[in-house]
């Protein structure tokens, strides 16, 4: 299990949850909306949950309903970026 970043992130990306990260799982590019948490990194631990300043963490089970597809979109974006460095390499 991880956490998920949802949509009140959008536009805001606020960086609070990356510094108390302590395996570095959550990233974004300066053009991305919004910050992401690599599922196959995050440890579960919860450190990211109580900074961010608009409650936009969530563990995947407990992602609401509304925002579920949230789920696929954290994890689709890493997918992309290790295929990016594949076709790179």
């Amino acid at each position: 299990m991880a956490y998920v970043i949802t949509e009140p992130c959008i536009g805001v990306k606020d960086k609070a949850c990356v510094d108390v990260c302590p395996v570095d799982c959550i990233h974004a590019n300066e053009e991305d909306p919004q910050l992401y948490i690599d599922p196959q990194v995050c440890i579960d631990c919860g450190a990211c949950v109580a900074v961010c300043p608009v409650e936009a963490i969530y563990a995947e089970p407990d992602v609401p309903e509304k925002w579920q597809e949230y789920i696929g979109i954290n994890a689709r974006y890493f997918q992309e970026q290790q295929d990016a460095l594949k076709r790179s390499a």
